[in-house]
This record gives C-alpha cells, sequence and structure tokens, in this order.
C-alpha cells in the first residue's frame, strides 16, 4: 500500500531507499576516511607521535650513553666480585662486611701497585728535569747532533714564534683539556666504585626484584638459570684474573732477563693492563717498550716483538684456552664476542662480552632449543 502525501505519492513503506550516484560517492568517501573504526588523521597522529618518542629515547640513551657505560662496568665489576662476597658470607660473615672487606683488599691492592710505581716515575720526571739543561745546551751548540738538529730544522725559533703567536691560549687551553680529562676520569672511577659498592651489598635483594617480573610458576627455574649465570661470570673473572697474572709474570722475568728497570712494577702495570680487552696489552707493551728505549734501541726493539708474539700468543691460544675452561664457551665464540663488544662498547663491551655470550647460551639452552629439541 501506498503512502499518502505529496512526498511519499507512491512509495511503497516496505521497500528500502534506492542508492543513487551521490550517496554512493559519499559512502566511498566515508570508506576511505575511516579505517577500523579509526580516521586516518588519528592513525598518522598516532604513528608520528610513535616516531618522534622513538628518537628522543634515541637521543636520550646517546646523550647519558657515558653514563650507561659507566653503570655497565659497576654491574660487571659488582657480579664478578659476587663469588668471593659469598665465599665469605657462607662463612658466618655478615653481607655488608664481607663487601667491606673485599673492598679494603682491593684498596690495598692499589695502594700497593702505587707503591711500586710512583718512586721509578717520580725519579724519572726528576731525571728528565735535570737533564733539560743539557740538551738546551746541546742545541745552541752547532757541533753536537741536537745543534746539528737545530741548525737544520729551527726548532726553538719555530717553538718561540708558535708561543708568541697565540700560542699561550692553546697551551693554557691544552692544560684546561687535561684538566678536564683528569677530572672526569676520578668523577668516572669514584662512580664506578660507588655503584659497585651498592651493587654489591643489595644484590640478594635486586635479584629478588627482578626475579618478581618473571611468572611465579617460573621463578624457581629463573632462579637457577640467573645463580649459574652470575657463578660463570665469577669464573670468567677468575679465568682472566689468571691470564693477566701469566702476563704479569712474563713481563717480569723479560724484564730481568734483559735488564730492563722497574720489573716488578712494570710486571703489575701488564698485569692490570692486561684485564682490559684488545688493547690493554697493546698499550701495556708500549709502555714497557718505552721504557726498555732508556737500555738501547735493541733492547726495545726485541720488547716490542715479544709483546707482538704474546700478544698473539694470548689472543689465540692462551685466552680462549682458559674462557673455555673457565665458562664453557667456545674459543671462537670468544674471539668474536670480544670483537663485537669491543666494536659496539669499546673497552667495556670487549669486558663483558664473554659473559653476555655466556647468558644468552644459557636463555637459549633453558627456553628455545629445549622446546625444539623436544618437538
Amino acid at each position: 500500500m501506498a503512502t499518502a502525501g505529496p512526498e511519499g505519492l507512491g512509495r511503497d513503506p516496505a521497500r528500502k531507499p534506492s542508492v543513487g550516484p551521490a550517496s554512493a560517492g559519499r559512502r566511498g568517501r566515508r570508506t576511505r576516511i575511516v579505517v577500523g573504526g579509526r580516521s586516518w588523521v588519528a592513525i598518522g597522529f598516532s604513528l608520528g607521535l610513535g616516531a618522534t618518542l622513538a628518537w628522543l629515547t634515541v637521543q636520550t640513551v646517546l646523550e647519558v650513553g657515558s653514563l650507561l657505560t659507566l653503570l655497565l662496568l659497576s654491574v660487571f665489576v659488582a657480579l664478578a666480585l659476587e663469588p668471593v662476597v659469598a665465599w665469605l658470607t657462607r662463612h658466618r660473615m655478615r653481607r655488608g662486611w664481607a663487601v667491606l672487606v673485599v673492598l679494603i683488599v682491593l684498596l690495598a691492592f692499589f695502594a700497593g701497585f702505587l707503591a711500586l710505581v710512583v718512586p721509578p716515575v717520580t725519579d724519572e720526571v726528576n731525571a728528565l728535569v735535570k737533564a733539560v739543561p743539557g740538551w738546551l745546551k746541546q742545541l745552541h751548540d752547532h757541533n753536537s747532533t741536537l745543534g746539528k738538529f737545530e741548525d737544520r730544522y729551527h726548532v726553538l725559533a719555530k717553538a718561540k714564534e708558535q708561543f708568541s703567536s697565540g700560542g699561550a691560549a692553546g697551551l693554557a687551553g691544552g692544560l684546561l683539556g687535561a684538566g678536564r680529562v683528569v677530572v672526569g676520569a676520578v668523577t668516572s672511577a669514584v662512580v664506578v666504585i660507588v655503584v659497585t659498592v651498592y651493587v654489591m651489598a643489595f644484590l640478594p635483594s635486586l635479584k629478588r626484584f627482578f626475579l618478581r617480573f618473571v611468572a611465579a610458576s617460573k621463578r624457581p627455574r629463573a632462579r637457577d638459570v640467573t645463580e649459574e649465570i652470575l657463578n660463570r661470570v665469577g669464573r670468567y673473572m677468575l679465568g682472566n684474573v689468571l691470564t693477566s697474572v701469566i702476563a704479569g709474570l712474563a713481563t717480569f722475568i723479560w724484564c730481568v732477563v734483559t735488564d730492563v728497570p722497574y720489573p716488578a712494577a712494570l710486571g703489575v702495570f701488564i698485569a692490570l693492563m692486561d684485564l682490559i680487552p684488545i688493547v690493554g696489552t697493546t698499550i701495556g707493551g708500549l709502555v714497557v717498550s718505552l721504557v726498555a728505549l732508556s737500555m738501547s734501541l735493541p733492547v726495545a726493539l726485541a720488547t716490542a716483538g715479544f709483546y707482538v708474539a704474546f700478544r698473539v700468543a694470548e689472543d689465540y691460544l692462551i685466552v680462549p684456552r682458559v674462557m673455555r675452561f673457565a665458562v664453557d664457551v667456545h674459543p671462537l665464540v670468544t674471539v668474536v664476542g670480544v670483537l663485537l663488544g669491543g666494536a659496539l662498547l669499546g673497552i667495556v663491551g670487549a669486558l663483558v662480552a664473554i659473559p653476555v655470550a655466556v647468558a644468552i647460551g644459557l636463555i637459549l639452552d633453558e627456553h628455545v632449543f629445549s622446546r625444539t629439541d623436544a618437538s
């Protein structure tokens, strides 16, 4: 039955209104604008906001990268010393006292190192200061080697010209920069020591806190894996100390055989530098070679050759075998991990590369390989 009225004349109420070209165009435009209940404007705004937040996060990480590196180093040192602290606590010593004992031992070792190094360095500096007037006299002597060198290159005249033409400001800037480097190094050392002490003191509570992020049903197994990782990190540090002792003893024996001065101080210095992967032994060997230059050029060249050979033997023979015994890591993983860690985070990255590789291997064995083997 058709409805009455001028507008509804002849229209059946049961029929749906026809869709004309105009209504179809409007519906198409709504389809293009609204997707999944959200407009393209909202989606674009969300994507832009996410990209902006990601960029700000990256910039923040880059800005505080040095601080994060120091914190990572502090955590690594605390975990490396944890076996010693745990051994003391097992012998009925409170954890706070155990941390204090470890800290006192480390400070005593550092003081002993300074007692070995400061006297020879002071003697060499005094000898250098006393030798400067003689060198200046030889520079003005046209018959001496230094005098002939001065006549040919005019070193003194160039130095005076550089100093008079604004060199004083450059020298002051250089001294100021050196002072900043020293202050920065001292500040970094203080930050590392303080954070390390706090992490050592509160490590059990920190482990309990982070384990609360794991489901309660999986928490016991996660606790076992965490303890195994910490155990292997401690063993890695012991292995690193063993390789450093080997490097220090080799240096001491070489200096005694070749009559290079200060063998004990140089041996301890090389042992400490060897704790730094990749560049530690190289820098230490360069310093020992310069000290050997005070004896003669052939002794210095022989010392440099000795450290090149020792570096090759250490990187490809000693360290891989010691680390495989300490943390059960394949030698290839050791070498590649140290290279990648050094490329990413420098010295700290190279230092923590092997423990990170151990942790990744344990997590893969527990959560990935166990499932793939069972499937």
